[in-house]
């Protein structure tokens, strides 16, 4: 039996009503986001646990642009092969 690594890190994707202006980019570092042609925004990415997330909404609601959704998002995950 072979242990494959493993970690606690979540995918989210975060919906906000509005183009998020490009000053806040630096303030989501390490998210991806995504202005879509509806004129909404994506920040996807992963979030390490619940306290990070919280902290991240926190940000969002800094921002002002209206808070859609948040959703767990999973990720095509490649296994680690010993040689």
């Amino acid at each position: 039996m072979t242990d494959k690594p493993t970690t606690n890190v979540q995918y989210y994707e975060i919906r906000l009503k509005g183009h998020l202006e490009p000053r806040w980019v630096k303030w989501f570092d390490g998210l991806a986001i995504t202005l879509v042609e509806d004129g909404d925004t994506l920040l996807t990415g992963p979030v390490a646990d619940q306290a990070a997330l919280h902290g991240l909404l926190k940000k969002v609601r800094d921002v002002g642009l209206p808070l859609l959704s948040v959703n767990s998002v999973e990720t095509v995950t490649k296994e680690v092969s010993e040689t």
